[in-house]
């Protein structure tokens, strides 16, 4: 592979480059789901996560929903969630996110949920029964859940398997040697497990990474091929953005060609499907992730015309 080109952010807050400039939110799409959010009580990672593509989404009638609060029991370096004691679990949220579901006529659902690590469970039993009142009310729907590592615990991970949705995903986030500094609770090899698990119980499997935080082109690469043989189907690889001074500054703005670069190695190693771009987040145009072979067969395509 050529040497791509280097855009550094020597200060945490530089100014970003053209390629991550993003489209104001507006519309009637946008006003409708807006206020579908704000009437039935929803989370959605679009707003707590700061997500650059809100406003093309919302403005396409889709959200990413977040379940369990929106107060996370975890304090990753990268993550502008809130991190604190969470509420009480709200047994009737399943339901709320299956009407909102309906209303949006959606034909493709996306569902993450802040990690619960006081629970018993997980909160592994509210994925469950969101899930299953989802596909219940919503029955051509198709759903991608995008979930935590539950530490690990394989009873808990099975409930999502039970639950059957079409998609699973569980984020790495970051190369081996940076993730004690990024995810601090979290665990490079439990994530794989993680997926492992997924793949073994039947489950089309997603992974996720970010770059721009110190990682080096051999360990993406490593990581890469990691996530393939441990069973990963779709992989996105996007641009991390800071949230806040009081978390880990950018290392450096990754050009366009160098996220090209990874899904043409993506590939070329197997992975099913590869979304690499620097404003690539994990449920951006999510709806493409369900198809097997769809963007293998795209990349085929265009290597042979």
């Amino acid at each position: 592979m050529t040497e791509l080109p280097v855009v550094s952010a020597e200060s945490p807050r530089n100014k970003k480059p053209d390629w991550l400039r993003v489209k104001l939110p507006i519309g009637e799409n946008y006003k409708h789901v807006r206020g579908l959010v704000d009437t039935h009580k929803l989370h959605t990672i679009c707003e707590s996560g700061n997500c650059p593509n809100m406003g093309e989404c919302w403005g396409a009638g889709t959200a990413t929903f977040m379940i369990l609060g929106n107060i996370c029991t975890r304090s990753c370096g990268f993550c502008s969630v809130a991190t604190g004691r969470p509420s009480a679990v709200d047994w009737d949220e399943p339901q709320r996110v299956a009407e909102a579901i309906h209303l949006m006529k959606v034909k493709h659902a996306v569902i993450t949920s802040v990690d619960r690590d006081e629970l018993p469970d997980g909160g592994s039993t509210v994925w469950y029964n969101t899930i299953r009142a989802v596909k219940q009310l919503n029955p051509d729907t198709t759903l991608e859940t995008l979930i935590p590592d539950f530490k690990g615990k394989k009873e808990d991970i099975q409930r999502v398997i039970e639950a059957a949705p079409e998609v699973v995903s569980h984020n790495i986030e970051t190369v081996e040697r940076l993730t004690r500094q990024v995810r601090i609770q979290a665990k490079y090899w439990r994530s794989m497990d993680v997926i492992r698990t997924l793949k073994e119980g039947g489950m089309r499997t997603k992974s996720g990474i970010m770059l721009g935080l110190g990682e080096a082109k051999e360990e993406v690469e490593q990581t890469l091929r990691d996530l393939k043989e441990n069973g990963c189907d779709v992989v996105t690889i996007g641009q991390y953005l800071q949230p806040t001074k009081k978390h880990l500054p950018v290392h450096r703005f990754v050009h366009p060609d160098e996220f090209a670069a990874y899904r043409e190695y993506g590939y070329e190693i197997g992975l099913d499907y590869v979304e690499s771009g620097p404003l690539v987040r994990s449920s951006y145009h999510s709806e493409k992730h369900v198809i097997p072979q769809y963007g293998r067969e795209q990349w085929l395509a265009q290597k042979q015309s």
